[in-house]
């Protein structure tokens, strides 16, 4: 559901009291601007203005009064973030014709922004889901558009982010995760590290390599959950950030339809990074707001 109908039919979800009440105690604040810390909509566009207090008022009633709770208990809270896909933040940079939004990057890190004084790590999770949304609708063809982005953009589905691996993180073009073909299936074996979700969402955009060393050798396929071969490790014990589940996501012989390739071979590498250079702006705005935060 597109968040400007939303907007239009008057949803409002209570007080734009976070907004507003941002101390000016804190010593970031000089550094990020007095200004943007006494008023955030400072400079926004009347509808980006009307988001964005939604974005608010969500985070102050749906989020921050269950953040601890979904700290210590390890909680993903998936009802939660349904509500947030009713108001459109589920596929925030997606087309309207598979259920996004449409909004712009802009938007979008303004909504992200303001989720994130809800709590941090939720909001970290919805950026990597409509990450993964938006790779889907943006280099998918209209079949797996219309197969995986509706129940995404409703979060029916949530998605994972698969690049990094035990082996290879900053150096993402040296990863070793193999996909073989094999008559109309490619054989899936490797393993992903610390992937935001793994074994709680239900759709996997796999970095994999289907050629020769380097970028050009990868490909991005979209594994889904019960497929035969898929498997996950123990979840990992952080210091923070337990609201989003991390696991590694394990394959071995795991067979996904060569329909459930992304685009051609050899351009997963830069799918990719393309999908990254928007993830990093949204991570980027929930830090920000994170600096600003008083404790």
């Amino acid at each position: 559901m597109a968040a400007a109908r939303v907007l239009a039919r008057g949803v409002r979800l209570g007080s734009y009291s976070i907004g507003r009440s941002r101390s000016l105690t804190f010593s970031g604040v000089q550094r990020r601007g007095i200004a943007a810390c006494v008023d955030p909509s400072i400079g926004l566009t009347d509808e980006q203005k009307e988001f964005q207090k939604v974005a608010f008022d969500f985070a102050a009633n749906e989020m921050a009064p269950h953040m601890a709770e979904w700290d210590q208990k390890e909680m993903f809270p998936v009802e939660a973030m349904r509500k947030a896909a009713q108001l459109g933040f589920g596929g925030i940079y997606v087309n309207p014709d598979v259920g996004g939004s449409g909004l712009s990057r802009l938007d979008t890190s303004i909504i992200f922004e303001a989720l994130s004084t809800g709590c941090v790590s939720t909001t970290a999770y919805i950026s990597i889901h409509n990450m993964c949304a938006w790779m889907i609708d943006t280099f998918g063809n209209n079949e797996q558009r219309e197969k995986f982005c509706p129940d995404l953009c409703s979060m029916q589905k949530f998605a994972s982010y698969c690049l990094t691996e035990p082996g290879s993180g900053s150096d993402a073009a040296s990863l070793l995760t193999s996909a073989k073909l094999q008559g109309d299936h490619y054989i899936l074996n490797g393993s992903k590290a610390f992937i935001s979700g793994g074994g709680d969402t239900d759709v996997y955009v796999v970095m994999c390599r289907t050629g020769g060393k380097g970028p050009k050798g990868i490909s991005c396929l979209v594994v889904e959950k019960g497929t035969p071969g898929l498997s996950f490790g123990k979840k990992e014990k952080k210091v923070g950030w337990n609201s989003q589940p991390t696991r590694a996501v394990i394959f071995e012989d795991c067979a996904v339809p060569v329909t459930n390739l992304l685009g051609a071979e050899g351009e997963g590498f830069n799918i990719a990074m393309k999908g990254l250079n928007g993830g990093r702006i949204n991570i980027g705005e929930l830090f920000h707001n994170f600096d600003l935060k008083p404790f």
